[in-house]
């Protein structure tokens, strides 16, 4: 198995549209490749800010989640194929190289959007941000080159406009109101191994951004999107890692990394691994699963939603549930611990215990579609300070099956078969 480094601040259909005939220099189907992960709040993360206690840092990200679900709902209520407005950064950064002869860049991975892009020279400084490095200069690849307006690629951004010379233009605007605008282009994308070699993707798609602004900020050079729309890294490199890639996410605790694997690496070869169907909806950026219910012991909270009504996301640090379903499960917990909440003062969570009640959290049962997935307290509650908190929550929108929940998890995406598996695994071990 080759292993690459790659930093992560880490989550849809395949889809089949054939933009750029490519070869893969270093990468096989029949072997695949594995890279770490690295959380945006770990101590190797360049975003990790020593000062913050973990009591704050739980309390950003699930910020962060409310932030998210109000991304996916503008996608979902306004039809994504129509829409610009994509979700804002992702909680994992990863390091990646562009062109020929490789230059690397930090970029923000974000498993809610599509595009890769970084940004390029020409840069003036009143249109670009400060990413602490030099911005990638094209002209000083031997592999770049833009994309003429009338491809397959360029018709499959959701707003693009054609310069006078016939390149295609692409204008992206996130939820934030953070932008890039740039050049559709390709050029070799690649990683580094462990064992000094480079893997790389050559014509792999991304956007050359000269007009780039907003939130984003150094060391960030760009952002990755992990999306399952036909312009999306996953979608591009899919053919050659088998059309499946799968991860496994340490405890926030473990000094370890998590692992992202690619192509045949990435089947779960472990017993007790459970499938559930991926369900095809717009928009095609996201990963829409069935849940069915909740159980704890033998009571269950029944969803009561039609097909696809959660989004597994791993850039999401909650579990949000619709607010009927959310409430039903609540009482059950309550029912279960028997000991008397407390409130959180910040209004970040809506079940807290006081952290010194001798209490037992209970096992949850997820009923997906064909897959029950038992998850354990390290899923489900984390301390909050003085306070214990359920880190499910409700929404009165759409459901998320966030990265808490997917803890010590092996999760692997089959997108030909459109299905996700899960298998319990300690995933310090991988």
């Amino acid at each position: 198995m080759m292993h690459i480094s790659l930093f992560l601040v880490l989550a849809a259909t395949f889809s089949g549209l054939d933009l750029v005939v490519r070869s893969v220099i270093g990468v096989k189907a029949s072997t695949g490749f594995g890279v770490d992960l690295i959380h945006r709040d770990s101590p190797t993360s360049p975003f990790y800010n020593g000062s913050l206690t973990s009591s704050e840092i739980l309390r950003k990200n699930a910020l962060h989640s409310m932030d998210r679900l109000k991304h996916f709902e503008s996608l979902i209520e306004q039809n994504a194929i129509q829409s610009a407005v994509i979700p804002s950064g992702g909680i994992y950064l990863m390091k990646l190289s562009f062109g020929t002869p490789p230059v690397e860049y930090l970029a923000v991975a974000d498993t809610g959007s599509d595009l890769v892009w970084i940004q390029c020279l020409p840069c003036p400084q009143s249109q670009c941000y400060d990413q602490g490095s030099r911005p990638f200069d094209p002209q000083a690849s031997s592999t770049y080159q833009k994309i003429p307006c009338g491809s397959d690629s360029c018709q499959a951004l959701p707003r693009k406009q054609c310069t006078n010379t016939n390149d295609c233009q692409y204008l992206y605007r996130y939820g934030d109101k953070s932008f890039t605008v740039g050049t559709l282009s390709t050029d070799t994308l690649s990683f580094d191994s462990s064992d000094g070699q480079k893997t790389a993707f050559p014509t792999s798609i991304f956007g050359c951004g000269h007009n780039n602004g907003g939130n984003f900020r150094s060391p960030g050079a760009g952002l990755v999107g992990l999306g399952g729309g036909p312009l999306s890294l996953v979608s591009q490199i899919s053919p050659q890692i088998d059309n499946r890639f799968s991860y496994c996410l340490v405890p926030r605790s473990a000094s370890s990394s998590s692992k992202l694997l690619f192509g045949q690496e990435a089947i779960i070869s472990r017993p007790g691994a459970v499938s559930t169907p991926l369900i095809t909806k717009n928009p095609p950026t996201f990963y829409f699963l069935t849940l069915e219910g909740v159980s704890i012991g033998d009571k269950t909270a029944q969803s009561g939603s039609s097909q696809g009504n959660i989004i597994i996301d791993s850039g999401t640090t909650l579990t949000l549930l619709e607010s009927t379903f959310y409430n039903s499960l609540e009482t059950m917990v309550k029912e279960a611990i028997g000991a008397d909440p407390v409130q959180d003062p910040y209004g970040s969570f809506s079940l807290c215990y006081g952290a010194e009640t001798n209490i037992n959290v209970p096992d949850m049962v997820f009923h997906f579609s064909g897959a029950d997935l038992r998850l354990q307290p390290v899923n489900t509650f984390r301390t909050n300070g003085d306070l214990l908190c359920m880190l499910i929550v409700p929404s009165d929108t759409i459901s998320i099956f966030g990265n808490y929940a997917q803890i010590n998890f092996q999760v692997e995406y089959d997108l030909k078969k459109k299905t996700v598996s899960f298998a319990p695994t300690d995933c310090t071990q991988q």
